[in-house]
């Protein structure tokens, strides 16, 4: 792959994330804005590890079976649209968290890690989009596993960056909210629900996000 057509793919990537918040972006804002920033990088590092569970099987060519199956995409879509309204509404209606209890550390962990991956691994069109964009970039006159590596690693390097920037902002925009006990919970869990009707209104019919 030469250095033009990594740029060209690298400037790809970022007109793709140009576009306003999707479901993992909006749950990685309400779980920043609820536990802090640092907790939050778990629901990035489970976002960021179905990506790579879906890259993996877009290059082995499981994305043309997977994307033949409406009704699986479906099935897929819908559980990850009812787990993130049903996560959404216990925020909304629940105590106020502490982010300083540490006994709570490790099990917040698992959850944060388990909320990013099954949001992004929902998605129905993720799949069919890696399939689609990988191939346009490499060169079948080189070695093909080290390419698919390097564009991997580039777009997951950008969406977890995107990811920690989102984080980072929403709790300096709307720390005041930390003080705010329920109100907090209300707006986590409303943009929680957010990132839910955001993944029912992902058609698995055509494209990938």
């Amino acid at each position: 792959m030469s250095p033009d057509v990594y740029l060209l793919y690298l400037a790809t990537v970022g007109v793709f994330f140009a576009s306003p918040p999707g479901p993992s972006q909006v749950l990685m804002i309400s779980n920043s804005l609820r536990y802090g920033v640092r907790p939050s990088l778990a629901t990035a590092a489970g976002d960021l590890s179905a990506n790579a569970l879906q890259m993996t099987a877009a290059a082995f060519g499981l994305a043309a079976v997977v994307a033949a199956s409406q009704e699986a995409l479906s099935v897929v879509k819908w559980a990850g649209v009812a787990y993130l309204a049903w996560m959404g509404l216990r925020t909304f209606r629940g105590k106020p968290a502490d982010p300083a209890d540490p006994s709570r550390a490790a099990p917040r962990r698992t959850l944060l890690f388990r909320q990013g991956f099954f949001t992004s691994a929902a998605n129905p069109k993720a799949l069919v989009f890696f399939a689609a964009l990988f191939p346009q970039f490499i060169d079948a006159g080189l070695p093909i596993w080290p390419q698919l590596l390097i564009l991997g690693a580039t777009y997951i390097a950008v969406d977890g960056t995107l990811l920690v920037v989102y984080g980072s902002l929403s709790t300096r925009l709307l720390s005041r909210l930390r003080r705010g006990g329920r109100l907090l919970n209300r707006v986590s869990g409303t943009l929680m629900m957010a990132a839910a009707a955001l993944l029912a209104l992902k058609d698995p019919e055509v494209r990938a996000r």
